[in-house]
């Protein structure tokens, strides 16, 4: 199986991401790392992504997770995926592979992230873009059979067993 662990800037993709790779002893990969220099700088300088900033970034993902699905491992990739038709461009790029995608969607209020955001030193992803990222998102829906956790409370540990929990009785 491969699960991408989606939300907004902060919402503790990679600290979830991470420990859920941990404890069903799978890949991780940070989808942070697929960003060319180009879009790292333009978020640290304030300014939000366009679709054509992020589709190369989604493609680079979408073969990792297809390379992983063709050869039967299993991953965890942390990546906002916040509108529906870049989760369908990581679905269709890794399902050639016959590999199955699931979302996992950690929602969280504004002030809580930016109360996050604010303890970050070490991220390049400035406060001032939080507006950006829920202008972008677009929540999964039904159909989209994502799960929908609530990264408010519970440390990442916590939360990632809880995601293991619900994918494991699915």
């Amino acid at each position: 199986m491969l699960v991408v662990v989606m939300g907004v800037c902060g919402c503790g993709k990679t600290s979830v991401g991470g420990k859920l790779a941990e404890l069903l002893g799978w890949k991780f990969a940070e989808g942070d790392a697929y960003h060319p220099a180009a879009n790292v700088e333009k978020m640290r300088s304030g300014q939000p992504l366009t679709d054509g900033d992020r589709w190369p970034w989604l493609d680079k993902i979408a073969l990792d997770l297809k390379r992983w699905g063709d050869a039967g491992e299993s991953a965890v990739v942390a990546c906002s995926a916040l509108k529906r038709a870049y989760r369908e461009r990581l679905r269709d790029g890794a399902s050639f592979g016959g590999a199955e995608v699931r979302f996992v969607h950690l929602r969280l209020d504004i002030p809580t992230l930016r109360e996050r955001m604010l303890k970050r030193a070490d991220h390049f992803m400035p406060v001032s873009l939080i507006e950006s990222q829920f202008e972008a998102l677009e929540p999964p829906g039904d159909e989209e059979a994502c799960l929908d956790v609530d990264a408010v409370d519970g440390a990442p540990d916590v939360i990632a067993g809880r995601v293991a929990a619900r994918l494991q009785t699915q």
